[in-house]
């Protein structure tokens, strides 16, 4: 039995029918410093304000944004959840509003080598996720890595973070290169979803959006969509240089705002009515499975 088959049955025989499943949600981006952490925890913020119950993964090994701007140091993270014997519960740090995080460390490089008893007893845990949380956020790491692929691949939606700079489109281009001709990425599947950030209006947002659209359309099989814009904001650089969520230090500033309608499109039952909720184990069962 190959480890994928093996996979397949721990999942089938730790999730219960009728089990809530958890919707994953994955922020990304072509290059660094586009504001991707800040938009996944300002989108949690958004999202326990509509009494969504949220996790964030923070999966962007050897940077440490989300926890910085959460303002705390967790004492455990994925890693010790795997060699250590932690509970799921032990590794997730409570922030703002209760939003939960995880820092996935560098443990989940190591996973696909894991026994079958150790790979039971974290799907297990991974299972209460989808018990505690109605949306999760990965938060990835920037640019084309294999981490970066392997978790875009497992997840249903991706929201990609773009920006106004001219020679950022050349980044955007190769991770959906790279996307779509991993073996298992499914164009059916997975929904690629662009935010443009950092733009002074939507006029800018649209036609920035409409840019890669044409490149992505004419030379790739991989569709996206447009969702919407964050613009340029004073108060949002100020709650960045606080290190504070715009969307708690300043709810009325135009950036928060502007989260604030990100979150409730992806929220809009009908305008989401195709998304599939995969649940958390079976995102980590697609990370962790052998090509």
């Amino acid at each position: 039995m190959d480890q994928a088959e093996q996979l397949r049955n721990i999942i089938k025989a730790s999730i219960q029918p009728q089990r809530p499943l958890a919707r994953v949600i994955t922020v990304t981006s072509g290059k660094g410093g586009v504001g991707k952490s800040n938009t996944a925890i300002n989108l949690a913020i958004q999202f326990r304000k509509m009494e969504q119950k949220v996790i964030i993964l923070d999966a962007d090994f050897g940077l440490a944004n989300i926890e910085i701007m959460f303002g705390t140091v967790p004492k455990h993270n994925l890693c010790d959840l795997i060699y250590q014997g932690k509970s799921i519960r032990d590794i997730i740090t409570w922030g703002p509003m209760e939003v939960g995080f995880i820092s996935g460390g560098s443990g989940i490089a190591g996973m696909s080598n894991l026994s079958k008893d150790y790979l039971s007893y974290i799907i297990q845990n991974l299972v209460e996720l989808d018990e505690m949380a109605d949306t999760i956020i990965v938060d990835t790491g920037a640019g084309i890595s294999d981490a970066v692929l392997e978790f875009l691949v497992a997840s249903g939606e991706i929201l990609l973070v773009r920006t106004p700079e001219q020679t950022s489109i050349t980044g955007y281009y190769s991770l959906l290169k790279a996307l779509g001709r991993h073996p298992r990425y499914s164009a059916d599947t997975s929904q690629i979803k662009v935010i443009a950030n950092k733009v002074f209006n939507e006029a800018e947002a649209e036609a920035l959006y409409e840019k890669l659209e044409a490149v992505v359309s004419r030379y790739l099989k991989v569709p996206i969509s447009y969702l919407g814009m964050i613009p340029q904001d004073s108060q949002l650089e100020k709650a960045v240089m606080q290190q504070k969520p715009v969307s708690l230090d300043n709810p009325k500033a135009r950036s928060a705002l502007a989260y604030e309608a990100i979150a409730a499109r992806l929220m809009n039952k009908e305008l989401n009515k195709n998304v599939t909720k995969r649940g958390m184990a079976a995102f980590f069962s697609h990370i962790i499975s052998k090509r």
